[in-house]
């Protein structure tokens, strides 16, 4: 691998044993066997390397739910979104680091143009994914780009994310896969009995 790499894998593992505000430039560089000058020559700061490896881990992530929610080819588009949802939140414990630095990373970005403008591609790349997703389960001849679709996902990603904070705050209050379910249900009923 090269400087890069090695700088993206040594932020990756440091996010997940220090957090995304307890990172230092020296930890990185000692982490990485890198050097000061490689983290600016790549990435122009330490946040920004961060910010970086924090988006490869969600679009990886990501596609591990795409696969979840796309398995069974016979799912309506509600249950793959269901199912996505769930196996989110089942595999947050094991993500917590990561969603909390992510967390971390958002509120740092509000003062600085650049990180804000870094995340707002990655969640750009994220909700087109998403949309790819949504227009392949529709099976209706949509595509990605359709406005309809784009909402779908717009939706699908506030979802996650609501979801993620709410389990950070409080883990044994946070809604279930389940109750998800059952919540969006009852506010999907009414309007579907009203476009009848």
């Amino acid at each position: 691998m090269g400087h890069r790499q090695d700088l993206l894998a040594a932020a990756r593992r440091l996010l997940r044993t220090k957090g995304y505000a307890r990172v230092t430039a020296r930890d990185l560089v000692a982490e990485s066997g890198t050097n000061l000058a490689s983290i600016g020559y790549h990435f122009g700061s330490k946040e920004g390397l961060l910010n970086e490896a924090i988006g490869e881990a969600v679009e990886a992530w990501t596609e591990a739910l795409a696969r979840i929610a796309m398995a069974d080819p016979a799912a309506s588009t509600a249950d793959r979104g269901f199912s996505a949802w769930a196996a989110m939140l089942d595999g947050l414990p094991a993500h917590r680091e990561l969603t909390v630095s992510h967390l971390e990373a958002l509120a740092q970005a509000e003062r600085d143009p650049a990180l804000r403008e870094q995340f707002a591609r990655h969640y750009r790349r994220c909700r087109a994914r998403v949309a790819d997703l949504v227009a392949r389960s529709l099976g209706d001849g949509s595509t990605p780009d359709d406005p309809r679709v784009k909402a779908v996902a717009g939706f699908v990603v506030a979802v996650c994310d609501g979801l993620a904070i709410q389990w950070v705050l409080d883990p044994e209050e946070a809604p279930t896969g389940e109750e998800l379910r059952e919540g969006v249900t009852r506010v999907w009923e009414p309007v579907h009995h009203a476009e009848r």
